[in-house]
Formats: C-alpha cells, structure tokens, sequence
C-alpha cells in the first residue's frame, strides 16, 4: 500500500473474523516496509491467516490431523540443547531444517529454534508480520522470514545503504493450537541469495540471542546450555530426528548428502557479485540458485532480458550445449541455444551444475520454462545422455527430443579405433546415414555396413542403434529443425562459446567475458541486418523463385536457398507416379557427384493442387527452414510462378519486426516507487532504440528524439533547484 496505512482484517470485506488484526512485531527490522509496501500480498497472506484462523476450523484440523494423526498420546516431549560458547553458537550442524507439522511449547521456542537454524546456515532472520486477537495482547500466529525478504522502501531507495535484500521467500509460518502449542504450519526453505555468515553474526536477530545468552550465563560455567522444548510429532519422525542413532543418522546424511557446486575461492562472490550488477541495467535479468537445505549452492539458472525476448522469435527449436559438462571443463556450464534469422545462434539461457543427474536437469528445465512464460520449445535436441532423456521426458512432455547427429557420428568414429581413418567404413558410414531417404534403406545399409566390417558385437553402436530414431535423419522427416541439427555430410555445429571458453577458464574469467561475448553476438546480428537491408544480392539463374526470396530472406539464409535454385538444373526428369484426387504424386529423377558417373537418385514428391502444399521425402523444409529443388521442380512444373506464402518462414525474413525489450506490460506505474520509475523508462526508451536501428532515418529521428527528450527533462529539473 503506497499511501502507508495500517492494514486490519476489519478494513477487508472478505476476511470472516473480525476479532483478529494484523501487527507489526515490535522491533522488526521491516515494519516500515511491511506497511509500504505489502500491499495487497499482505492483505492476501492476511486473508488466508483469517479464514484459516477464525471461528471454523475444520479444514484447518482435517489437514493437521492428516498430518499427526488422532493418538495425540504419541506426541512426546523432545528437548534441543544449544550450546552457546564465544561465538555464540556450536559449529555442530544441531537443527534439521524445519517441516510443516513441528510443535513448540512456546512462541519464544519456535523463534528461537528458527532462528539458531538460520545462524548455522547463515543467514538472519526477522518477524515479518504477527496477529493477535482484537482488545487483546494474546499472540495468534506470526511469520518469521530471512532478513534478505522484499526489497529497500521508497524511502530507503535513495539512499547510500548498500541494497542487501533480495526478494527471498525463506519463511515459517506459526501458529497456535490447543491454546498451549505452536505449530509450524507453512514452510519454504529455499533462498534466492547466497549465505553471508560473517554478515548474519552482526544481524539483529543472532545479536540478540548473543546477548541473552550472556545475561543468562552463570558465572561458574564456560558455555550456556538453552533448552528449546520441541514436541515428538510424526514430521519430525517422518525425518528421523532423534528417532534413530547418532551414528545411523552420520551414516544416512553421508549417503543422502546433495552434491553441491565445484567453486574455489572467491567464485561465489563473483557469482552474485555478477548478478546484483546486472540487476541494476537490466529489470528483466532473472536468476535463480538452488540451494541445499544446509545453505550450500548446488546449481545456478540465468537468463538476460534480451534472451528472454529472443525465445518468442526462436524459441521453436533449441539446443542444450553441454560440451562443459562432458568434456569436464572447470565451469559446469550449460546454455540454451537457438538460432537466428541469419543462421547464427542466439543464446536463450544459461547454467551452473553440481552434476549431470535427472534431478538436477528437471530442476533447471522447470527453472527455463518458468521464465519462457510456460511455453516450451518444438524440437530440444542434445548430446545421447540418459539423465538428460529422463528429465526432458518429465519436463517437455510433447517436444520432440532429437540426438545432435554432428556430436553422434564424431562419436562413432572415435569409438570405433582403427577404423577411424578407414576410408571405405567412413563412406558406407556416412552413405548410410545421410543418403538413405526411406527407413528400409537405412536398416538395410546398416545392417550390410556391421556384417561388413564386423563391428556387429560393438557396443557403442549396439546403444546408437537402439537410441536410432532421436538422431537418424530418416526417422525424424517429421520433426522441424531450423537448421539447428545438421542433416549434410561435413557439416557440424560448435558450442555458443566456441573459442571463448576453454577446458581452464576459471569462473571469474567466464564472467569477466560473458557480457563481451554477448555483445559481440548482438554486434554481428545488428551488422547482418544492416546489410540484408541494404544490399542487393546477386542472381545467378533467371527463375523466378530466385528473385522472390531474394527480396524477403536475410542475406544468410538466401544465400543458402541459392544453393537449392542452382541445383534444380541437376534435376533431369519429373514423371507422374499416382494421383488420389487432387493429390499427386511424382517421381523427381537427380543427377549427383560426377557427370561422368551418372548416378541417379529418384525423389518422391507429394504435390496438393487444392491447398498448393508440396512435400518432398528429403524432408528439406522441415531441416533448414526453405523448400528443396525437388519440391521447387515440381511447383514450376505445375505452373506456380510463386512459391506459397506458408513456406516462407517469418524467422527467416529480413522485414519481420524484431525488437528485443522485455514484455511492456502494463503502463500503470506508482508515481511514488522510483523502481518502477526507471523500470518503465528503461523499458520504453529501449524500444526506441530497437526501432531507431532499422534504418539510418529511423536512427535520425531516434536520436534527435533522444536528444529533445533529454532537454526537456533538464528544464524541468531546473524549475525545482
């Protein structure tokens, strides 16, 4: 709430029970901001507390029961001792984290236990709001949560303070029951911040309990014993705590203990450093950890505002590079990669892994996804790994999941030793993969290639073969490519930050580069815009098809198209094999390699004369984007001086609109919050600019904008000195 009230139950028509009221705990660090800026969260978090709250309680103890059971006999005392010496606290790990269904005998007890919790981890803790019945001081509920929750007040905002609030959701719900205990009845462990223990020593919480524990301190002993009675319930059964010995549970934390991120000295810092940087020019960065219930960083998901406007343009096929993570490079890394209207890839992501398993994958995938707005891409393709099949199986149900065939036949030939530099297998080899247009011609070639050269027994190709479907070219005519996964002999793709990244490129030297590289690929496709506009290219056959798409492909991809009209002429006869109404069928006859050999290769073709929809069994369109010389022989011979507008792809034109801003959203902005002042302009002036870079008069008018813009402001600002 932007004007500062104080919010009560009794001001919200929906909440039932007007005999509570929410207050600030006396002494929160963020009371100010609560009431600032809350807004209308608060008045939810207020309205689910009351109607939980209130006189009718019966969902509330159906969902409890469910948890403990009727036989409130097996709820025993449990007592957690804390040893509070110089510093405070034991270095021992004594706290589990927190689940729904722990019990305390007191308020105190619970904040206590939450906060030793946090001092181990740590990270500091507040009160973020309490309520308590209306006329009376009888404590109800509360919230506790990290220290890093929300973000500065407006009134902090200009400020010289170093911001140091992140956003974090960490945070307990309490909750009186039976009028005697306090129930946790709400709980979110993760933080969105890395843990700053020197920083949490001088919090006021950890002071706080500092401070009690040497008030309390007798004089003839060395260390303070507390007791924070915690009551035996079946959550903390559920988590063995003091259920089983103390050596079952070494032996279970050993086994069950998360990997966590390989980072040396200083990588952390230069990790969040990076981030808070970035956040300040960039309102659409997002970045997410995932941190281990101890505080320990596992994996690490980004993603910059222009990446994220780039994935609505390209997002129908990606590619998870993953060559960090299996060549063992010292960074961890795995990007998001798309492709372009020039061809050239566009970085859609990236991220840091502890390891390579079907958990961690799932956990950065559902992290992507969220940040793509839920919309997930066509075709994924990978390097053949098992963790990363099952997590996409899991995250992308319904795209189609394809092996890059480049990394699959370098596989082959490295496995297969002396045949490597066999000339004859690398021609049966690549004869059969990229020259068999129908399944039967594959199996066949490849069976005749095994029993050849008696590599029937290998394993290697025994688990290809199996997996054959996600990377053979003719089992995937289906699927649409982009000309993302390669489909001709020779030709490969390299890794976003080929050249860049090495096997020993430490972290800090990946971040020092990481915004360089970007910009140098921003750089590259503001320059193939350019000349694509204004360059003319040159024909080199007098068919028409040649002229239309010259003037609507990017400079890069017509000159790929070129390569199909010029071969056209290899095609030496088109012949009628059936027709089904106003579906025909033909066979196109091609000449290929030396005139002199004279090999020819026949083409299926299915041509619609209702729908003008051409198909061909090489299935071009769908790998690269642009139709064949096999279809396009066929368009001509039916009489279609135009190729039909459905396959001319708007990804590949040169005069489709594509402006990199985050999602404008909407223009209602707090005239009082100077974060949403420099968000909104940022956002705006941004569009100018991608506007302004179409043309050299577009830049003119956008400049000289720019320029009046900035006078005018500065007029005002000198009416106010």
């Amino acid at each position: 709430m932007t004007d500062g009230s104080t919010f009560s139950p009794s001001d919200d028509p929906l909440s039932p029970n007007p005999n509570l009221e929410i207050t600030m705990e006396e002494g929160s660090e963020n009371s100010e901001q609560l009431l600032d800026n809350e807004g209308n969260d608060l008045e939810n978090e207020c309205e689910q507390v009351l109607e939980n709250e209130g006189n009718d309680l019966d969902n509330d103890c159906e969902q409890v029961f469910e948890i403990e059971g009727n036989d409130h006999e097996n709820i025993t005392d449990f007592d957690t001792r804390i040893v509070d010496g110089e510093n405070g606290m034991s270095q021992g790990k004594n706290y589990l984290p927190p689940v729904v269904g722990m019990e305390f005998e007191s308020y105190d007890d619970a904040y206590n236990y939450y906060n030793c919790y946090a001092k181990e981890l740590g990270f500091a803790i507040r009160v973020k709001s309490s309520w308590t019945k209306r006329n009376s001081k009888e404590k109800r509920g509360a919230v506790l949560c990290c220290n890093c929750e929300g973000f500065k007040t407006i009134k902090e905002a200009n400020s010289r303070r170093k911001e140091t609030r992140t956003g974090c959701l960490a945070m307990i719900r309490l909750r009186l029951v039976e009028s005697n205990r306090w129930r946790v009845d709400e709980v979110k462990l993760e933080h969105n911040h890395l843990f700053d223990p020197e920083r949490a020593q001088n919090s006021k919480s950890h002071k706080k309990m500092d401070a009690g524990a040497k008030r309390k301190a007798e004089p003839t002993l060395d260390v303070e014993v507390r007791t924070i009675k915690l009551y035996r319930t079946p959550a903390l059964d559920a988590m063995s705590y003091g259920n089983s010995s103390s050596s079952e549970r070494e032996i279970n934390n050993h086994t069950d203990q998360p990997k966590r991120l390989n980072l040396k000295k200083g990588d952390a810092q230069v990790i969040y450093n990076y981030f808070c940087r970035v956040q300040l020019t960039n309102p659409n960065f997002f970045y997410l950890m995932d941190l281990s219930d101890d505080g320990h960083l596992r994996n690490v998901f980004w993603i910059d505002s222009r990446s994220r406007a780039a994935y609505g343009y390209f997002g129908d096929v990606v590619a998870f590079d993953t060559v960090c993570l299996s060549n063992k490079y010292e960074i961890p890394l795995l990007a998001f990669v798309g492709v372009n209207h020039h061809g050239q890839p566009v970085l859609l992501g990236c991220g840091l892994l502890a390891d390579e398993t079907p958990e961690t994958y799932i956990w950065l995938f559902r992290a992507w996804l969220t940040c793509m707005s839920g919309r997930p891409p066509q075709t994924i393709i990978t390097d053949q790994c098992k963790a990363l099949q099952s997590a996409i199986a899991e995250v992308f149900p319904r795209a189609h999941h394809r092996l890059c065939l480049s990394h699959v036949m370098q596989r082959i030939l490295e496995k297969l030793g002396d045949l490597q530099e066999n000339e004859p297998f690398r021609t049966a080899l690549n004869r059969t993969v990229y020259d068999s247009v129908k399944i039967d011609e594959f199996e066949l070639a490849w069976e005749d290639m095994i029993q050849r050269f008696g590599i029937r027994s290998h394993e290697c190709l025994r688990t290809l073969y199996e997996d054959r479907e996600r990377w053979a070219p003719v089992y995937s005519k289906d699927t649409f490519f982009a000309g993302l996964s390669t489909f001709q002999q020779g030709e490969s793709i390299s890794s976003f930050f080929n050249g860049y990244v090495h096997e020993q490129t430490s972290l800090k030297e990946f971040f020092d580069m990481y915004e360089f590289i970007l910009q140098k690929g921003h750089q590259k496709e503001a320059l193939d815009d350019f000349e694509s506009r204004d360059s003319t290219p040159t024909l080199k056959t007098r068919c028409f098809y040649e002229l239309q798409l010259s003037n609507a492909y990017t400079k890069e991809i017509f000159e790929k198209f070129q390569g199909e009209i010029e071969m056209m002429s290899s095609c030496i006869s088109i012949t009628q094999l059936h027709a089904n109404g106003p579906i025909v069928t033909y066979i196109v006859k091609e000449r290929e390699g030396d005139v002199n050999m004279r090999e020819v290769r026949n083409f299926e073709v299915m041509y619609d004369k209702a729908g003008a929809e051409v198909r061909c069994i090489c299935s071009c369109f769908n790998f690269k984007g642009y139709l064949c010389r096999h279809a396009m022989c066929v368009l001509n011979y039916n009489g279609l001086e135009e190729i039909p507008l459905q396959y001319i792809l708007s990804r590949w034109r040169k005069d489709f609109k594509r402006l990199y801003v985050p999602d404008l959203g909407s223009n209602n902005v707090d005239i009082t919050n100077p974060v949403q002042w420099f968000d909104h302009l940022y956002r705006r002036a941004l569009q100018v600019v991608e506007e302004g870079m179409t043309s050299q008069d577009h830049y003119m008018v956008a400049w000289q904008a720019f320029k009046e813009s900035l006078n005018k402001v500065r007029l005002v600002a000198d009416k106010h000195v």
